[in-house]
């Protein structure tokens, strides 16, 4: 035991061949209180959601708070991938938020083609389907949100009266002022 036999049966295995013959039961109540009682390694931090990591690309970096990005930037470290897929993400954002689609585009969609990157890939090759209504979308401060919020509205509107009035009463509803 003091030459550095921790293993109870190697003790056991090694005293045997010296002529003990006492039971396997007895060495191991012998050497229980000789057992250090080791302090259990910290358990590592568990990794972080895909939805967090998208979360964190998806974020304008000045409003990213410290710690996210701190994970963000080891996450990014240890793949040149999500290096490449964050790089290509951010440049998209910030397109949209600075209205620079007829410049900006053209470039971004040659270099997402060029990259390894095969979801993005088609997400540009969908791009270039429809480059015209992408491009003014990118370009011009013109928004469709307010009808799509009108015809969200009215989708909702039909759903709770479903299979309950007719078509006057919807109309009603829809034109009323709420």
């Amino acid at each position: 035991m003091e030459r550095g036999l921790h293993r109870r049966r190697r003790v056991y295995q090694e005293i045997r061949q010296r002529g003990f013959t006492g039971s396997d039961q007895t060495v191991r109540r012998y050497v229980r209180p000789f057992r250090t009682i080791t302090t259990a390694l910290p358990v590592p931090a568990a990794a972080p959601k895909p939805r967090h990591i998208a979360q964190w690309i998806m974020t304008d970096p000045a409003n990213l708070e410290p710690d996210d990005q701190a994970r963000l930037d080891a996450i990014s470290q240890r793949s040149p991938a999500i290096q490449a897929l964050i790089g290509h993400v951010r440049g998209f954002a910030t397109m949209m938020r600075k209205l620079t689609g007829t410049r900006d585009l053209p470039q971004w969609i040659a270099s997402v083609q060029t990259s390894d990157l095969n979801g993005l890939r088609s997400f540009a090759n969908g791009i270039q389907r429809d480059l015209t209504a992408v491009t003014n979308g990118l370009s011009l401060s013109y928004s469709s949100g307010p009808v799509e919020g009108h015809v969200n509205r009215i989708k909702t509107i039909k759903r709770q009266m479903y299979g309950r009035a007719n078509f006057d009463l919807l109309r009603r509803r829809i034109l009323a002022p709420t």
